[in-house]
């Protein structure tokens, strides 16, 4: 099985206690914002350039939320996914990516929960979790590279 590397942002807006998706064309599903870790490339510079691709927003990530891993036998793929906490860093969504992405929105609690069912706890349990991303013994948060 071949193996890859996922990384999602979840981009919490706390004042309207949304979180944004995205619309994916390809399987007609909403995800957080996310994608392949391209070669070279670390986790949490993947999780800021797939949203910045997907929604047009520059993020900083911070902790990471979860950790998922699944074997898509279908396409002999051995997936892990990463989850990082994101903030957003400016308010204009545009998606960049319109030959995947079809929409970015601001989703309730519930509307993500009913789609994110791979999540024990729901969305309000991985707004709680946190833990520090280290990226080559340095703890810190990754944000677009000027």
């Amino acid at each position: 099985m071949k193996e890859v590397r996922v990384a999602y942002a979840l981009i919490h807006n706390e004042k309207t206690q949304q979180i944004l998706m995205v619309h994916n064309k390809k399987n007609d599903s909403w995800t957080l914002p996310g994608g392949l870790v391209e070669p070279g490339e670390s986790l949490a510079e993947a999780a800021v350039r797939e949203a910045k691709e997907e929604t047009g927003l520059d993020v900083e990530v911070t902790t990471i939320v979860a950790v998922n891993e699944a074997k898509l036998q279908a396409i002999n793929e051995h997936a892990t996914f990463v989850t990082f906490k994101a903030k957003q860093l400016n308010d204009e969504i545009l998606i960049q990516d319109t030959e995947k992405i079809s929409e970015a929105a601001w989703k309730s609690y519930d509307e993500v929960d009913k789609v994110m069912t791979y999540h024990p706890g729901g969305i309000e349990n991985l707004l709680g979790n946190g833990v520090p991303y280290v990226d080559e013994g340095v703890i810190h948060s990754v944000t677009k590279e000027e």
